[in-house]
Formats: structure tokens, C-alpha cells, sequence
């Protein structure tokens, strides 16, 4: 087989370079889904996979298809990709490796003019973070039947925006149904989010599956009344609810360590006024564990927390479930086409699960599917410092390239 390298200075100056659609004086980040920073990083999107003889389609949930074709049209396309949203506060490769380092593979096959046996499909998940429309991989939820078009449209952002006005006001409402467009397989490649790479000198994390998720939302509703005139005794203050949540949410995910995690990540106080008691509290809660029926118990004792506060306080309560993601298993012979793809490279690498949601575990649904893990300093992610060096970035390119191309010798 050819020995086919990827451009590594190439990779980096195009994550550089789209770092400054949405960059932060931090150095990260803020391209939130269905912005207008994020038009303009699809536009980009799509004319870099059409200057490569790409065809780009785009579903009603706004996830972008580009299709290289190969040598047989009777197979469906094995896909690689991830997503060019970010977090509030984001890094500079949080899911954008995972797309532009497949637009890499796509260069690199392109400059080489090297035919494929299967086509190829770079693509760009909507909404993965969550972060302005809950739930996160919404996208790719869609794509995979979780979730309907018509759950997808009426999510709405904390500024009452909803997804079906915030698609179409950037006009990415495009005319595929969603799951229409077939893949055979699915890679994404991303930095870990984690610690464990860097701290074992691994080069490579070849994922074996995704931890289940759970997201709540919390609304306590008290009274609201002037600080200095209303005894403590005859207060409903819905924010110290929320403080003994945000607590006993930390202890319910170290009663179930070490593989659990609890967090309170937003938390909205109204009508957060100095001088007056807080009348309602809004937050969400996020639980990881890699089972499920450890996930039940966490749920059913937050249900009791939950409870059992707002009737000490004297509060009104009220919680839903908006997400619940249980944990996946990737593809067995994907993950064996990753292994051997680091190997040949001479990367050092090990097995690992991955703490954080991707748009894989959903396309695990529909198609075999695994993931590519290159470290991040320090583990941080979600944060405009998240750093990955040159070197892990392409070593995560080389090795997206050289499984597919283990993965597509099954085609000839």
C-alpha cells in the first residue's frame, strides 16, 4: 500500500487559522451553534470540501455531508468528522480537530490523487455542545433517530431564540431528510477532554466506547422580599435551596467514586438583585457514569434531594430529565483498524473510554463507529487555555488516515 503521510504544518495553520472565526482575547474560542460566527465557519467549511471535488449536502438540522467519491459507487461512504461549534469559553480544538483533521486526510488524498475503494464523507455535526440548545449532539441525535426534527426545532436558548429560528436565520435549513445520507462507517477524531493520555505518555487513545450521561434542569421557586425588612425565620429563599442541591449533587457523585461525576455548570438566580431574597433558581445538573444502573441510583437519589430540601425551605420544585445518553460500545473491528493505525505509525497508545459525549455515540447507533484521542495539556477542555501540541495534532491525522485506509481495504 502507498505509504501516505499527512501535511502536519498544513493541519496546524488551518486550525490556527479558523481559531480566529469567533477567537477570544484568551486565545480560545466562542463560536456558539447557529450564530453567525458559525455561518461563517460552514461557508468556509464548504468551500474548502468543494475546492476538493467534494459534493456538500446539508440536512434540515443543518449537519453538513461533503462525499469525496471512490472507485465503488455501491458502497456507502465511510465517514469521518466532528464539529466546528464550541463552548462559551472554548478551545481551540475541542471537536475542530476532529472536522479539520479530516479535511486534512482530504488534502492528503487529494494532493496524491489516491482513489479510495469506498467514497469518503467529511462531516460537520450540528449543535454537539449543548451549549446553547440542550441537549448536546443534537445534530447527530437526529441523524441517528433519537431525537425528531420537530424536538430539534423547538429548542430553545436561554433567550427564548429556538433552534428553527436560529437555522434558519443563518440559512442552513438544508432539504435532506435527516439519516437519509448513509455512511458504512464513522471515525471522529478528538482530543480526549481528559488527563490520562499525557500522564502515561500516550500518544494515541484508541476509545473502546463512551460513558452514559444524564442532564437535568432544576427550578426552585420561593418567594421573593426585601432583604432588610424580612425576618430569616419567615424567608423562602430559593437560592439556599440551590446551594444544599449544589452540595448534595457533589456528594451523590462521590458516593458512587471513582466513576462517577456530578456537576452544576449553570445556574441562573432571579431576580439577582443585591438587596432582594432570591425568588426562583434555575440550574442544570450533569451526571457521567460508565453503567447505567449506577446512573439510576444517582437519579433517583437527586429526586430525593431534590424533594427533601424544597420541603424544608418551604420552596416549590421542579425537575425534568432533557437528556439521558447511556453508555456505548464502538465497533470492534474499527477500534482494531485505529490499534493497527498507531502501530504503523510508531505512536505510543492504549485503550481508553471516553468521559465526555461525542457525536459518536450516537452514530454507533446506525453505523460501527469509534473515536481517535490525541492528549490535551493538563486534561483541560471546555476552557479558552485547552492546548494540544503540533505533534499530537498530526499524530491524531496519521492515524485517522491510516485506519481508514486499514478500514477501506475491506472495499476492494
Amino acid at each position: 500500500m502507498q505509504n501516505l503521510t499527512i501535511d502536519a504544518q498544513r493541519l496546524w495553520d488551518t486550525l490556527m487559522e479558523t481559531a480566529e472565526v469567533g477567537g477570544t482575547a484568551k486565545g480560545g474560542i466562542k463560536r456558539l451553534t447557529l450564530t453567525d460566527l458559525d455561518r461563517e465557519i460552514r461557508d468556509w467549511f464548504k468551500a474548502e470540501c468543494e475546492s476538493l471535488g467534494c459534493t456538500v449536502v446539508v440536512d434540515e438540522v443543518g449537519n453538513m455531508f461533503a462525499t469525496r467519491p471512490g472507485k465503488r459507487a455501491d458502497v456507502a461512504p465511510i465517514a469521518i468528522g466532528s464539529h466546528l461549534d464550541t463552548q462559551p469559553t472554548g478551545g481551540k480544538f475541542d471537536g475542530v480537530l476532529g472536522v479539520l483533521g479530516g479535511l486534512e486526510v482530504m488534502r492528503t488524498l487529494h494532493a496524491l490523487n489516491y482513489e479510495t475503494n469506498a467514497p469518503l464523507m467529511l462531516v460537520n455535526w450540528t449543535n454537539e455542545e449543548g451549549s446553547r440548545f440542550a441537549p448536546a449532539m443534537l445534530g447527530s441525535g437526529v441523524y441517528a433517530g433519537v431525537f425528531d426534527t420537530a424536538f430539534a426545532d423547538s429548542r430553545e436558548d436561554r433567550q427564548g431564540v429556538t433552534f428553527k429560528e436560529a437555522i434558519e436565520a443563518i440559512g442552513y435549513r438544508g432539504p435532506e431528510k435527516p439519516g437519509a445520507v448513509k455512511f458504512s462507517a464513522m471515525l471522529e477524531l478528538h482530543i480526549e477532554q481528559g488527563p490520562i493520555l499525557e500522564a502515561e505518555g500516550k500518544t494515541i487513545g484508541v476509545v473502546q466506547g463512551v460513558q452514559g450521561m444524564r442532564w437535568y434542569e432544576v427550578t426552585l421557586t420561593g418567594r421573593e422580599a426585601h432583604t432588610g425588612s424580612t425576618p430569616m425565620r419567615l424567608r423562602k429563599n430559593a437560592l439556599v435551596g440551590a446551594a444544599r442541591l449544589v452540595e448534595r449533587i457533589d456528594a451523590i457523585a462521590h458516593e458512587h467514586a471513582p466513576d462517577a461525576v456530578g456537576t452544576v455548570g449553570l445556574l441562573e438566580v432571579t431576580p439577582n438583585s443585591r438587596n432582594v431574597i432570591p425568588g426562583q433558581v434555575f440550574f442544570a445538573v450533569d451526571f457521567r457514569h460508565p453503567q447505567d444502573a449506577v446512573l439510576a441510583a444517582m437519579e433517583a437519589k437527586l429526586g430525593a434531594a431534590i424533594a427533601e430540601v424544597a420541603d424544608a425551605l418551604g420552596l416549590e420544585a421542579e425537575h425534568v430529565k432533557v437528556w439521558d445518553s447511556p453508555p456505548v460500545k464502538f465497533d470492534p473491528g474499527l477500534i482494531a483498524a485505529v490499534r493497527s493505525g498507531a502501530e504503523k505509525a510508531g505512536f505510543p497508545h492504549r485503550d481508553i473510554i471516553s468521559g465526555a459525549g461525542h457525536d459518536a455515540a450516537y452514530t454507533a447507533r446506525v453505523a460501527p463507529t469509534t473515536m481517535v484521542f490525541v492528549p490535551c495539556e493538563g486534561g483541560l477542555s471546555h476552557n479558552e487555555a485547552e492546548s494540544t501540541s503540533f505533534e499530537e495534532c498530526a499524530a491524531g491525522a496519521q492515524v485517522l488516515l491510516n485506519a481508514l485506509l486499514e478500514y477501506d481495504a475491506r472495499f476492494a
